[in-house]
């Protein structure tokens, strides 16, 4: 049987937000960053199975957090690696069977259902798609205190989520790991793939830092 899954990387320790408490489990609009994720998928695909991915050290106080919130969305958890890819690769585990899985930064709730419909519905046809934005800022290539422009009509910010045939994925995630797998399409792309751009949302920024919580903040209640 094919389903739609989704893997919701929350392993940030979120230092750069000055804070005490990991950056997915800050309040944003009165509940917890990771909770509006979750929501944003189960609201695009209501079917949709979630494993999250949490440090181990952070899921009792991930499970007290859905208590004090009367959380109770049905998802799963994965245990977090030394890196992104061994998270990923942690919460692939936890499936079986064939169909397409979303990977997601769980700092992102702000994504579009149209985004993550889109996603899906390319990888169907494509067995993978990656969510890009333009770049709307000049951009230059820099070597020492000196640098070049780049021709930013060619370039795009990449998000998430990005969607992929199971079966592949896996797969590509069987190679050992590299610094170069910066996301999941480069662990894909180099296991022989090509890579499918699908346009993503403008509002579906990554909070990492104060600032991005207060635009969040605003964009979640226009």
């Amino acid at each position: 049987m094919r389903c739609n899954w989704v893997i919701i990387v929350a392993g940030g320790s979120g230092s750069r937000m000055q804070s005490g408490v990991f950056k997915q489990f800050l309040e944003l609009c009165g509940k917890p960053i990771l909770m509006h994720t979750i929501e944003a998928f189960v609201d695009a695909f209501a079917e949709i199975k979630v494993i999250v991915v949490l440090p181990a050290s952070q899921v009792a106080f991930w499970q007290e957090l859905c208590h004090r919130h009367s959380f109770t969305l049905p998802h799963r958890i994965a245990e977090g690696g030394n890196t992104r890819f061994q998270s990923v690769k942690n919460g692939l585990s936890l499936i079986s069977g064939d169909g397409l899985v979303a990977v997601h930064d769980g700092v992102r709730p702000l994504v579009s259902r149209q985004t993550i419909t889109a996603c899906f519905g390319d990888a169907a046809n494509y067995g993978c798609a990656v969510p890009v934005v333009p770049v709307v800022d000049s951009v230059r290539e820099v070597s020492g205190k000196s640098g070049s422009a780049l021709d930013r009509s060619v370039l795009r910010l990449v998000q998430t989520p990005q969607v992929f045939d199971i079966s592949l994925l896996k797969k590509a995630y069987g190679q050992e790991y590299s610094p170069a797998f910066t996301d999941d399409a480069s662990v894909f792309e180099q296991a022989g793939h090509i890579i499918r751009l699908t346009e993503g949302n403008a509002e579906n920024i990554k909070i990492t830092t104060p600032n991005d919580l207060v635009v969040a903040e605003a964009l979640m209640k226009r």
